[in-house]
């Protein structure tokens, strides 16, 4: 083999920077090197038992994960134990990272950051209060997330930049004028280093932020992270990237960066959220075969069938009459992430289409019975309604089918 053969055969290293993967954070992170990365953020689904599903602004997406842990918070903790030993793996010496928590295991997170990171390496609780509507009539209002601060070594030269903001008072401190300044709006204020209380408003729908994810975090909150514990050119982590606000504060402050994320569609949203900061951005680990659209979430799958038709998801989240989504024609369709599609699934989707009064519609599956093409087949000559029947394997080999 030639040198310029040889040249052309080289595999580019696996950890790459300005990089988001797709997949399992603990999964992709086995494959970094050791002590690759200076700064971590996470923030990894809360033990909340809650489900999250909203379509997002641009009504293209389904966007939705479960934060649900059966077995209680002992598997919650079990789950979460080897993906933050990895971050303290590939976490370099004089590296931070900051966990994003609340009060549903906060503790039990506590412990465990202890165990792994050490005890002496933690270094600060921080809380960060925010506004949001929703209060109990029966209970304080919950309007606190805790982030524990951690250095991989105390010992060791770790960064912290001593930032300073503006902290507001009525008058002068027991009289005291050095330093004292007043705003555009006449208000006294002083540079002061911030405390371990954070007052970051939250991401509102009403922010020109907001992009509807339903745990968005403010990119002021990881601003002032990422500028405190790195430095310009460092890389920093976040493997539970979700909307991107990590990376794109990242981005903003020129760091570099590596953003993880198991949802395809997640994935998807950042890459035009980078797109749109004008970051050069490669993408990896994206399903592209029949095996792997059938391991990815249903939503997820969804989304993908959508897509690859040009359409747009169904704006109604639950309660859709077995209509999943529309091509850009309006056209209903239907997505199935199973095997054997039957008849029941054609004369059920024949219903949905009559209500919505439409002639013309698609089903996507892997594969389809033989009841499924003789119903279709039916519903054409009897009903003039014509049901197309597409497989992901067709769907993988063409760039655009239209009904």
């Amino acid at each position: 083999m030639s040198q310029a053969q040889e040249e052309k055969t080289v595999i580019p290293p696996y950890f790459q920077t300005n990089t988001m993967y797709c997949g399992d954070c603990l999964d992709v992170m086995k494959k970094f090197p050791d002590e690759c990365v200076d700064l971590i953020y996470l923030d990894p689904p809360f033990f909340s038992n809650k489900n999250y599903e909203v379509i997002w602004g641009d009504g293209y997406e389904l966007r939705a994960f479960q934060d649900r842990w059966k077995g209680g918070v002992e598997n919650y903790i079990a789950w979460m134990r080897p993906r933050l030993q990895q971050c303290y793996r590939v976490l370099k010496k004089t590296g931070s990272i900051y966990l994003h928590c609340d009060w549903h295991a906060n503790a039990h997170l506590r412990i465990l950051m202890d165990d792994i990171f050490g005890e002496s390496n933690f270094m600060a609780e921080i809380i960060w209060h925010y506004h949001t509507g929703g209060v109990s009539k029966r209970n304080w209002g919950t309007k606190h997330d805790t982030i524990f601060f951690y250095v991989k070594d105390r010992k060791s030269p770790y960064i912290f930049n001593l930032i300073k903001e503006k902290r507001y008072y009525e008058r002068p401190f027991f009289g005291a004028t050095e330093g004292y300044k007043r705003d555009e709006q006449g208000r006294l204020y002083i540079l002061a280093h911030p405390d371990d209380v954070w007052e970051i408003p939250g991401v509102l729908n009403v922010s020109k932020q907001f992009l509807g994810y339903p745990t968005q975090k403010p990119e002021a909150l990881l601003e002032k992270i990422i500028t405190a514990s790195s430095n310009p050119l460092d890389i920093v982590l976040d493997p539970f990237c979700g909307c991107g606000t990590a990376i794109a504060a990242a981005h903003k402050l020129g760091r570099r960066w590596v953003g993880i994320d198991v949802s395809p569609t997640a994935c998807n949203v950042m890459q035009r959220r980078m797109s749109n900061l004008r970051a050069q951005v490669n993408l990896v680990g994206m399903p592209m075969t029949e095996d792997e659209l059938k391991k990815i979430q249903p939503f997820d799958f969804q989304n993908w069938v959508v897509q690859r038709l040009f359409g747009k998801i169904s704006s109604k989240k639950t309660s859709d009459l077995g209509i999943d989504g529309y091509t850009m024609e309006g056209y209903p369709i239907q997505v199935k992430q199973s095997e054997g599609v039957g008849r029941n699934v054609v004369d059920n989707f024949e219903t949905a289409m009559r209500r919505k009064g439409a002639n013309t519609g698609i089903i996507v599956a892997f594969s389809f019975g033989k009841g499924a093409y003789e119903e279709a087949a039916r519903a054409k000559n009897r009903e003039n309604m014509d049901i197309r029947l597409i497989t992901v394997s067709e769907l993988l080999k063409s760039e655009q089918i239209t009904a």
